[in-house]
């Protein structure tokens, strides 16, 4: 099942910038079977890890966050590039595979000593989700496991979050 998740990830050379593949999870998502396989697994894989938050990145983390937290009963948090969210809160900037970003957090979006699960979309330099499980960290909360759909196993995204357990439905 994961390859054919796989299969139905289009690739984009170049884009947004020379050099770059980059993963678009859209075709994925216009398969509704393809679509409920991917929330199953990760559904499953989380069900009796007593998660009370599923945190993810803006925008295509969302896609799958909202679902997962649906389904395992838990809150969700979004995390959002500066300046999206309404109230306060805390930032941390970042470097991508293709630049800089910056992302915020509601300052009360985790309690101390909640489980978070984050989710995001793509696992590509770790810089992300190294960023946002520092946000985690930051409010008193506890990661649980750092999931994505996809995972590029040739940009080492992994050596920057060897203090955490990673999960990626399927690998490049």
């Amino acid at each position: 099942m994961m390859e054919d998740l796989k299969k139905d990830i289009r690739e984009i050379p170049d884009w947004p910038k020379p050099g770059i593949s980059f993963k678009d999870i859209t075709t994925l998502l216009l398969k509704p079977q393809r679509f409920k396989a991917a929330i199953d697994e990760l559904t499953n894989r989380y069900a009796n890890k007593k998660i009370d938050k599923v945190l993810s990145v803006e925008a295509r983390g969302f896609i799958f966050g909202g679902p997962l937290a649906y389904n395992l009963n838990a809150g969700f948090v979004p995390v959002r590039k500066k300046g999206k969210l309404p109230y306060k809160t805390y930032e941390v900037s970042y470097q991508l595979e293709y630049g800089t970003d910056t992302l915020e957090i509601h300052q009360d979006a985790i309690s101390p000593g909640e489980r978070v699960l984050i989710f995001d979309d793509v696992l590509a330099t770790g810089g992300t989700a190294e960023a946002v499980a520092n946000l985690v960290k930051k409010l008193g909360g506890e990661v649980v496991e750092l999931a994505f759909l996809a995972e590029l196993t040739f940009l080492n995204g992994r050596t920057k979050l060897k203090d955490y357990p990673i999960f990626s439905l399927v690998k490049y």
